[in-house]
């Protein structure tokens, strides 16, 4: 397996967890606190982390793929997404799991 499975996964994880969390605000503000401009705000957000979170589920299917992950696992992982701060836990677990075996393998891997 190559860096850059692992690496592209990584920056999605962050990424829709980051969007995640601003959502979530976005809408604390809209409906508790009835901010003016958050509802133009969550739904820019909500565009955004719509899109990038198919990226990340096709990132994360081809990490756990070439992972060899079970299925229980795979789906904890895709679902990492749509849990507020959970991509950022289950990003580090995983990283943690992968990196040895990318170092194994060493650079001469295609």
């Amino acid at each position: 397996m190559k860096q850059s499975v692992l690496t592209r996964y990584r920056a999605l994880a962050y990424v829709t967890g980051v969007l995640l969390i601003l959502l979530t605000l976005g809408m604390v503000g809209k409906y508790a606190l009835d901010i003016d401009g958050a509802a133009s705000f969550t739904s820019v957000v909500s565009i955004a982390h719509g899109w990038l979170y198919v990226v990340y589920l096709v990132f994360a299917f081809d990490l756990g793929s070439k992972a060899k992950w079970p299925m229980g696992k795979l789906a904890w992982v895709l679902l990492a997404g749509t849990i507020p701060t959970a991509a950022f836990f289950v990003e580090r677990k995983v990283s943690r799991e992968i990196a040895p075996l990318i170092v194994a393998e060493g650079p001469a891997q295609a």
